[in-house]
């Protein structure tokens, strides 16, 4: 009896343990909940966040619809400011409606001219896609992709760098330890919040980051919160 109580235990305990494996293994999106945990352990060992978060309250969460749209919306904010990206975005949203990769291969290229794509990027949007609706990227199983993987797949794309990879695993899939350091309104917000004299370097902005793990993505977003509320001279 007791051979029996200990055996039924034991195989409980391993599919237990079998269940908890597989569910690690899935890759974490954040949530409300998990943003709050985070911002509670981040500035509980960092003062300087701690003090955007007394002054600023919780940040948002920056959440994007996951899709084409969106990372056609990404490749348009690549080096320029966010309010023409933005400009050029609805301005092309009003010609095709839904956008889709076949809806956005129907227009030619004097009209994305025309809405605001240079040369380059309206290759980058062609590449994209073609690679879709060719079978060569699936855009919509990225949500299932560890960190790395998704990155690996998405930079693999004509046009889509690392920083237009982490923006997407860090606003669409919402990653939680995603650390962007080649966006340039995070280093800023960096050097202000870190009280630096000048502004980090990527290696220092790498090193920086380690200190936030497994939060990243979540001390971007306090850092974000800074920089959108903090007046400076342009």
């Amino acid at each position: 009896m007791y051979r029996s109580s200990f055996l039924n235990r034991s195989f409980n305990l391993d599919r237990l343990t079998q269940y908890a494996t597989k569910i690690m293994s899935k890759p974490i999106a954040l949530t409300q909940s998990l943003l709050e945990q985070a911002i509670h352990e981040l500035t509980a060992r960092d003062a300087d966040l701690a003090r955007v978060y007394a002054a600023l309250g919780a940040p948002p969460m920056w959440e994007r619809a996951p899709g084409f749209p969106t990372l056609v919306h990404m490749i348009l904010e690549q080096q320029v400011s966010l309010a023409s990206a933005r400009a050029a975005f609805d301005r092309l949203r009003a010609l095709v409606e839904p956008l889709t990769p076949q809806g956005f291969l129907e227009l030619d290229d004097e009209t994305l001219r025309g809405v605001g794509f240079s040369r380059q990027k309206t290759g980058y949007g062609r590449h994209l896609a073609q690679a879709i609706l060719g079978g060569e990227f699936a855009l919509d199983e990225l949500h299932g992709h560890h960190d790395d993987e998704a990155r690996r797949q998405l930079m693999q794309l004509k046009g889509i760098g690392a920083w237009t990879a982490d923006v997407y695993l860090l606003m669409v899939l919402r990653r939680p330890d995603v650390w962007p350091i080649g966006d340039r309104a995070l280093v800023v917000a960096a050097r202000e919040v870190k009280r630096l004299p000048a502004d980090p370097t990527p290696a220092e902005m790498t090193a920086l980051g380690e200190t936030w793990r497994p939060w990243r993505a979540v001390a971007a977003r306090l850092l974000w919160h800074h920089y959108l509320n903090t007046p400076r001279v342009r």
